[in-house]
């Protein structure tokens, strides 16, 4: 079976999971993203224990039921099992294995027996896999997912759950690299990652910008290093940074307000092998209480720093609190006032990125999602933020991006590049002209193709000039221009000459003259016509 056969199965699983959740009325509930990724979960750890210990006690790969095997290990020898298996892997008992499950669906309360079942995988890896609230207090891997129906159906939705994770097991994919992942992993959350509409919008940025934001942070070897993302969402900036730099060379840190993308995230953790990151997510509101702190209880530092910040928001309920001792450093562009009226439009991406600048490490880079006026905004909090870069001489250059590369928005975006080394040039790039539009839904999108991704990040990282696309300037030249960092205020005008003869010049004269004569003779008779036909009008 090949890598897109795998694929494919693997679709198919979600696509009898998410029918199963519709015919018990859950399709579209808001509960529904909940039991998908959670059961898929289960299957994937179910699994990936298989697994793992089919490497340790290779003789469970010659035998149809590896449950049957390891339900006749003594407890020394299955105690000694489990010390054996990989970090990142869950520990499992036989009476967690999906096959047992599966044995067990007529007895009575099998809903109970279920969710016991997650729950008690959960209580045993708590410490792996449980993400922290800002508070300190953990969440832990499963809720109880048959309490999302009502009573009367829980058994039976639960064994309609468990008959769906039989069919196919994953133990072929684990070999599989991230491209792979990156797939499955969009598939799985693509119907619970759109824009809320409410508060905050948990928009998904496109692989194309989240690959050319890695490829041009991450353009040289690095070990053992920090990255971060203050609004990671469901993480997809925070995966393609890592599989830049290498899962086994980063570890991660992250902080979201949204409970659902601190779930998907973590999800998108485990699917990358990247579990040993899972403590370092946080759900909280990272411009209100930053979690991530120093031994010394300063806020923490990252080599590395990602986002795709919310561009507006009320935040105006706390607005009051972020004015203290401790955050007059960390917003020392300011803090905005709150509107009369539509408070909801509330920029709060400059606070993101007014809190990245002073997270990042004495050779830390970043790289942030902004609308596009951000980087020509001629007063205000933006431009004091960009006045600070020049002045301390920490910009790597800006991506324009073309319109509609988030279907979800029509903002134009740009992606601003941070590099505190940089005391040299800065490379400015006008991309908005490339991309192919295409309808998806209602919304039209722009996708950049391969070759222009390649185009991007090859012309920003050599510091290349093009024509009309890029220009590389120094701090002086953007103070000159009042900080403006739009590549179109730089490129040079030009004027095309064509040499000709007198004869042709005399001739090319004499049509324009005529050309001129013909206009003013057919104005004057239009203006007549005008004149007598308003003498017609009367009122009746």
């Amino acid at each position: 079976m090949t890598t897109v056969d795998f694929q494919h199965k693997t679709k198919a699983l979600i696509d009898d999971l998410k029918g199963v959740c519709a015919n018990y009325g859950l399709g579209n509930d808001g509960n529904e993203f909940k039991i998908i990724t959670q059961v898929f979960l289960y299957k994937f750890l179910n699994d990936k224990f298989a697994y793992e210990v089919k490497k340790i006690d290779e003789s469970l790969k010659n035998v149809q039921k590896w449950e049957d095997v390891l339900k006749n290990y003594g407890p020394d020898d299955y105690e000694m099992l489990l010390m054996q298996v990989s970090e990142g892997t869950a520990l499992l008992h036989p009476k967690h294995f999906i096959a047992e499950l599966y044995h067990r669906q007529d007895e009575p309360n099998f809903s109970q027996i279920f969710d016991d079942t997650l729950s008690d995988i959960a209580k045993i890896n708590t410490d792996i896999f449980s993400v922290k609230e800002d508070s300190g207090a953990k969440v832990i891997l499963f809720d109880r997912v048959s309490e999302f129906v009502s009573a009367s159906k829980r058994d039976a939705f639960c064994k309609a759950i468990i008959n769906k994770l039989v069919n196919f097991s994953f133990e072929r994919i684990f070999e599989e690299k991230y491209d792979f992942y990156a797939t499955i992993f969009e598939y799985l959350i693509s119907d619970y990652n759109k824009d809320s509409g409410g508060k905050y919008a948990e928009y998904f940025t496109p692989h194309a910008v989240s690959r050319i934001m890695a490829a041009c942070l991450v353009n040289e070897g690095v070990q053992n290093v920090t990255c971060y993302d203050p609004s990671a969402g469901s993480g997809t900036l925070l995966m393609n940074l890592a599989h830049a730099i290498g899962e086994d060379k980063c570890t991660i840190y992250s902080q979201d307000i949204s409970q659902k993308s601190s779930s998907l995230l973590r999800l998108n953790l485990i699917l990358n092998n990247l579990v040993h990151s899972i403590q370092n997510i946080i759900q909280g509101n990272t411009i209100q209480h930053p979690y991530h702190r120093d031994e010394y209880g300063k806020l923490a530092k990252f080599d590395y720093i990602v986002s795709n910040p919310p561009f507006k928001l009320d935040f105006s309920d706390y607005l009051n609190d972020l004015d203290t001792k401790e955050n007059n450093e960390r917003f020392f562009a300011g803090l905005p006032n709150v509107p009369k009226a539509a408070k909801d439009k509330m920029a709060i991406y400059p606070l993101f990125i007014q809190h990245i600048m002073y997270s990042l490490t004495e050779n830390g880079k970043a790289a942030i999602v902004v609308p596009t006026g951000f980087i020509t905004a001629q007063s205000g909090i933006e431009k004091k933020i960009r006045q600070r870069m020049v002045e301390q001489k920490m910009l790597a250059g800006v991506v324009s991006m073309p319109s509609n590369i988030f279907a979800t928005t029509g903002t134009n975006v740009s992606i601003l590049f941070l590099d505190v080394n940089n005391k040299a040039d800065v490379v400015l790039l006008d991309a908005s002209k490339l991309g192919t539009k295409v309808k998806e839904g209602k919304n039209q999108k722009t996708l950049l193709s391969k070759e222009e991704e390649k185009r991007i990040i090859d012309v920003f990282n050599k510091k290349e000039v093009e024509d009309d696309f890029s220009v590389v300037v120094s701090y002086d030249e953007i103070e000159a221009k009042n900080y403006s960092l739009s590549a179109g205020q730089y490129f040079e005008v030009k004027i095309e000459y064509v040499d000709i003869s007198q004869e042709e010049f005399e001739d090319k004269l004499e049509k324009i003259e005529k050309n001129i004569i013909e206009l003013f003779s057919n104005s004057r008779i239009l203006e007549k016509e005008i004149q007598e036909n308003l003498k017609l009008v009367r009122y009746e």
